[in-house]
């Protein structure tokens, strides 16, 4: 008895001309999928950086008006142990055998210790600093703000000596050549680091599709397009690709 032709299959013709049609529309939808994916990231990473101003804000409230230095170092009488004091991680190297060993505990600006994976850029997928630090991606404000005691400034800075707070960047997506960086600097020297070299160590990253989130003073985090690579000749040949600064002069990391 023949089939009837309701009864009958998809010829292959048919089928093949189905998977055509998938493999256009996902086509069509990857690009679409992977620009609210990055959208998404950088909505949260701006979240999270005004978060950082935030508890920046509550330390100055509980520091005399002081933001809280960026780094401070100390050793041992035998130097069998260093200690990276910084805004983000308390580092410890020990010599254990031979071996150095590394421990890490909240920093300066995480008193508490909680949420600390406020620290963690949802867009940024290379090495942190010392190689062990749990969550990375953003740096601080060091040229002008955070200071450190190995700058030519080695206080930090009190709040009220921001003179344009919306226009004075605090936290930012930090990266290097060589990945994270979590001291963000200005492209020239100015009388808070004249003692600091290196300054392509401590540019943005510009990786939310192709531009960087930046935190000011104020509490405002916004989205800047425009990547800057103008400083020192020996610095500027060292500027990694998709990284740079907020401006062509110190503008935004200068506290006027």
């Amino acid at each position: 008895m023949a089939l009837s032709r309701k009864s009958r299959g998809f010829t292959l013709a048919e089928v093949l001309a189905v998977l055509v049609c998938l493999v256009l529309l996902v086509g069509l939808l990857l690009p679409a999928l992977r620009q609210a994916r990055a959208q998404g990231q950088s909505v949260l990473c701006l979240s999270k950086l005004r978060q950082c101003v935030l508890a920046a804000s509550a330390y100055t409230g509980c520091y005399d008006g002081f933001y809280p230095m960026a780094y401070r170092t100390a050793a041992s009488s035998d130097w069998s142990q260093i200690r990276t004091i910084a805004w983000d991680y308390i580092t410890t190297q020990s010599w254990v055998d031979g071996r150095r060993i590394y421990t890490y505990e909240p920093g300066i600006l995480w008193q508490s210790g909680d949420s600390m994976e406020i620290q963690q850029c949802p867009g940024f997928r290379g090495p942190d600093n010392a190689g062990g630090e749990p969550f990375t991606g953003y740096n601080y404000n060091t040229s002008y703000i955070g200071h450190g005691s190995a700058e030519s400034i080695s206080e930090p800075a009190k709040y009220y000596q921001v003179r344009n707070p919306a226009q004075t960047a605090l936290f930012g997506d930090g990266q290097y050549g060589e990945g994270a960086n979590k001291f963000m600097r200005a492209p020239w020297a100015n009388p808070g680091d004249w003692s600091f070299s290196g300054r392509y160590a401590g540019t943005q990253g510009f990786r939310h599709r192709r531009k960087t989130n930046v935190a000011f003073c104020d509490g405002h985090a916004d989205t800047l397009a425009d990547r800057y690579t103008e400083t020192y000749p020996e610095d500027k040949k060292m500027i990694a690709e998709g990284t740079g600064f907020l401006s062509p002069d110190n503008r935004l990391y200068d506290l006027n």
